[in-house]
């Protein structure tokens, strides 16, 4: 082989190497894909939450039906226990419970935590019974966290803005209405409406 021909494949596979670094650095350019957000309009302000798509995707995609579904629009928050969580999603005002899909398995061991801020569903003594309810922690609440003998309350999202929100519904006072003997707002606090944002361009 001549030094010409040597020389012409140098170049060619120098030419190759800097064509895959640059498409290699133009993929790491790329933003990561975002999580979903869905802001909960509430009677007493808004609330913006982000969801963790990959490490609770079951979870995710089930809230997220019901907010395509408008299910919940004027859901109340039917329980409110300051330093500890505020929950909804399953009552009107009239403390009617709304039909709701199938309940899910409980995704828990996504190695998330229910610290203060984050977004769980709620369920009965069945871990796989959550449907549309869900609370927001207003503390780190370690013990509701999956645990050896413990199947764990299933953490999904967390507030991104407006904890200053949730913090004044668990300011509300508490007492029995409806079906419930304790921890009902006095005062009605309802989503008015959930919807999907849309990531900027």
């Amino acid at each position: 082989m001549s030094s010409a021909m040597i020389d012409a494949g140098r170049r060619l596979a120098a030419t190759a190497l800097a064509i895959a670094l640059a498409a290699a650095l133009a993929l790491a350019a790329l933003p990561a894909a975002a999580d979903t957000q869905v802001r909960l309009n509430t009677s007493h302000g808004a609330i913006l939450v982000e969801l963790f798509d990959e490490q609770a995707p079951a979870t995710v995609d089930n809230f997220l039906a019901y907010v395509r579904d408008g299910f919940y629009a004027d859901t109340i928050f039917h329980r409110v226990i300051p330093g500890f969580v505020v929950q909804v999603g399953g009552y009107t005002a009239d403390f009617e419970r709304k039909a709701t899909r199938a309940p899910i398995e409980n995704e828990a061991d996504n190695g998330l935590k229910n610290r203060r801020g984050t977004l769980s569903m709620a369920r009965t003594n069945d871990p796989d019974s959550a449907t549309s309810q869900f609370f927001i922690n207003l503390a780190d609440n370690d013990f509701l966290d999956r645990a050896t003998g413990k199947p764990g309350y299933a953490v999904f999202g967390r507030v991104i803005e407006g904890l200053d929100t949730v913090e004044a519904i668990a300011a509300i006072p508490t007492g029995a209405a409806g079906p419930f003997r304790q921890d009902v707002p006095r005062e009605t606090v309802r989503i008015e409406s959930a919807d999907i944002v849309e990531p900027a361009e």
